[in-house]
């Protein structure tokens, strides 16, 4: 005999949420977290560095606290989304400037729109790893190493936001840059050494976001020189892991100085000739 579905056999609402339960993927186990990595670290072979966040983000999700491998996975494969972004940006914008020194109105009008085009996508990167950030990496940490490195990143993000923002958009990106990388310091300076990698980079990061977004050359040869002259002081505690990335980020601190030293007006006050410029100072481009 036929086989017959009685009509309205459970309510609209069980049925609804029993379709949603068989859709639902089933808790990521072990073997998919190392099946992301595996790809995340594939597609930073290949470059696909959106991939490469795609796989890292699903990591994230799983709400554990990132081995340092995975951190710098996640760090990388953004800061790549990021700079390809920003070297977008900065081109566009050099271009704008000449074509309004010519005059030249529906030029600058279609750079205008590309322009506010990458600024899009620039607000969605930073958006999306400030998410990750307050949702899931920082509430998944636990040692004071982690917590540095997720709150120099949000400095970071914050800061590439105020790049390109402008009024009181821009001052809050840079203000919330500001306590990002405060939160960072006072945990750095507690728990890590003087010479740590991750300390270092937060120190030349924090720095030259005086510099640029601040318009400060002071402050930000400050910084960096006390945390260059910190380390000199405790060379002896590198230790042979980590002595090569510290050495590093002490040579662009270094560059630095040299660079900003001679941009502080004798009267002490503020730069003026190029706020608002991005200059060609160094950051950690690697994750460190």
């Amino acid at each position: 005999s036929a086989f017959v579905v009685k009509k309205h056999s459970k309510p609209a609402k069980d049925r609804e949420e029993e379709e949603i339960d068989s859709i639902r993927p089933p808790m990521a186990s072990q073997g998919d977290r190392e099946s992301f990595v595996f790809i995340a670290r594939l597609a930073e072979q290949a470059e696909r560095y959106d991939d490469m966040v795609d796989a890292m983000k699903k990591v994230a999700k799983l709400d554990v606290e990132l081995t340092v491998e995975e951190r710098n996975l996640l760090s990388v494969g953004y800061k790549n989304v990021i700079a390809a972004r920003r070297a977008s940006w900065r081109i566009l914008s050099s271009i704008e400037q000449k074509e309004e020194a010519r005059g030249n109105e529906q030029h600058v009008k279609n750079i205008k729109e590309y322009r506010h085009k990458v600024e899009v996508e620039l607000s969605g990167v930073c958006s999306d790893i400030m998410t990750l950030i307050d949702e899931h990496l920082i509430p998944s940490s636990s040692a004071g190493e982690s917590s540095v490195f997720y709150y120099k990143m949000k400095g970071d993000y914050y800061r590439y936001l105020a790049e390109f923002m402008t009024g009181n958009e821009r001052k809050e990106a840079a203000d919330n840059s500001l306590k990002a990388y405060e939160a960072a310091t006072s945990t750095a300076e507690a728990d890590l050494s003087p010479t740590h990698p991750i300390r270092l980079g937060l120190a030349l990061n924090f720095s030259v976001f005086y510099y640029e977004i601040m318009n400060s050359p002071e402050r930000a040869c400050h910084l960096a020189k006390q945390a260059f002259d910190e380390a000199i002081s405790e060379l002896d505690t590198l230790s042979e892991e980590s002595y090569k990335d510290s050495t590093l980020i002490m040579q662009l601190l270094r560059d630095n100085l040299t660079l900003w030293t001679a941009d502080i007006p004798e009267d002490g006050g503020n730069r003026s000739s190029s706020a608002g410029v991005i200059t060609n100072s160094r950051t950690d481009h690697v994750a460190f």
